[in-house]
């Protein structure tokens, strides 16, 4: 049963509660990564807003060097997002059962690379913080565009700010007052309380995950990522465990 449970997660055929239940699993893989990857580099490797708006501050200090710095970051965010739709629209047109498994297995290897090498890595190697943010960069943004993929871009894991504009939304019609005023052709203002479950349970993953990840790598050093790196690499990999044909339906 365990096997099958994780064969859902990343199964080609698709439930509301298989989507729910990857998005928070890889909601708190990225807070981890992204509150220890701070702690590494002094950088969040998710916040494309803030490496933008980074960007834009340093290019008006003449801050060149800086500005390098986040456009590289930035184009790997974009690299890993285009390198998951490539292997996923790859794996479908081949029929394989794979689609939703390879940019996992890849940002396993990734994560794994990075808990057993980081190490080494030094604030006064210029070049190796610079590769260090964009593997981390690159492996958020592989993660997020495959799990919006796979959700149809109802789940992220990495854009909290838009899981938060969303809650607000929510909480805004939550307490709403419908009167019997004059346009009743608009209907009434009706909390989605599915939709409010979800993006509160991917807020709190990613909270837990930084909390989480923030102490591990505190305590343990970029080693901590490992455990995070085989997690992801089960849930690659059981896809590719024989299994009998089955329907999962809506």
């Amino acid at each position: 049963m365990p096997i099958k449970y994780l064969q859902g997660l990343t199964a080609p055929e698709r439930t509301q509660q298989s989507n729910l239940h990857l998005g928070v699993s890889l909601a708190f893989v990225a807070g981890a990564i992204n509150a220890g990857g701070f702690l590494a580099i002094g950088q969040y490797t998710s916040h494309m807003t803030g490496v933008v708006s980074g960007m834009a501050d340093h290019l008006a200090l003449g801050n060149f060097d800086l500005v390098m710095a986040g456009l590289e970051a930035l184009l790997a965010f974009l690299l890993g997002a285009a390198t998951s739709a490539i292997l996923i629209n790859w794996a479908r047109r081949r029929g394989g059962r794979s689609e939703y498994a390879l940019p996992l297995m890849i940002e396993a290897g990734l994560l794994l690379v990075f808990g057993l090498m980081g190490e080494r890595l030094s604030l006064s190697m210029t070049l190796e913080v610079s590769l260090t943010i964009a593997l981390l960069c690159f492996v958020m943004g592989l993660q997020n565009a495959m799990v919006t993929k796979v959700s149809n871009a109802e789940i992220r894991t990495t854009h909290v700010t838009g899981l938060v504009t969303d809650i607000g939304i929510e909480l805004g019609k939550l307490v709403y007052w419908n009167n019997s005023a004059p346009n009743h052709a608009l209907g009434k203002v009706q909390v989605n309380t599915r939709k409010l479950r979800i993006l509160l349970a991917l807020t709190g993953a990613f909270m837990v995950g930084s909390v989480v990840g923030a102490l591990g790598f505190k305590h343990l050093g970029y080693v901590s990522t490992v455990p995070l790196a085989l997690v992801l690499a089960l849930l690659s990999s059981v896809q590719f465990v024989p299994q009998r044909p089955s329907k999962l339906t809506e």
